[in-house]
């Protein structure tokens, strides 16, 4: 049984920083990637990382804040946050792609990925 099981949740004042854990069980991956939605928002991008080579992608809104990493011998990916704000606020999912990505791109779109975690709330308050 395939499993991804996200902790690492909180509550933190802006400017704070937390870090979520994923740890996966029951197959490999070729890429982790990390979402959230907000409520009454689209589920939205955050990082991804290629498991074997530890390649990472990040969008805007997040990039020089967030930092996605992989533990090999414990099959976790973490996604550490920094400088948070309040729109950072949402319910943050890992996710994991069976697809094995060898040049530069990395998966950044839900139809992308096969495996979904329960999710963790983050909030993040002014």
């Amino acid at each position: 049984q395939v499993q991804l099981v996200e902790s690492g949740g909180g509550l933190v004042q802006a400017g704070g920083s937390l870090r979520l854990s994923c740890a996966a069980s029951g197959r490999t991956f070729g890429a982790m990637g990390w979402f959230r939605q907000a409520p009454g928002q689209e589920r939205e991008f955050v990082a991804a990382i290629s498991w074997s080579a530890g390649r990472t992608y990040y969008p805007d809104s997040v990039k020089g804040r967030f930092t996605i990493s992989r533990d090999n011998a414990k099959n976790t990916v973490y996604l550490h946050m920094n400088s948070l704000k309040p729109e950072d606020t949402a319910v943050y999912y890992c996710a994991g792609a069976t697809i094995y990505y060898s040049g530069s791109y990395l998966p950044r779109h839900r139809y992308e990925y096969g495996y979904w975690g329960q999710g963790t709330q983050v909030t993040v308050s002014s």
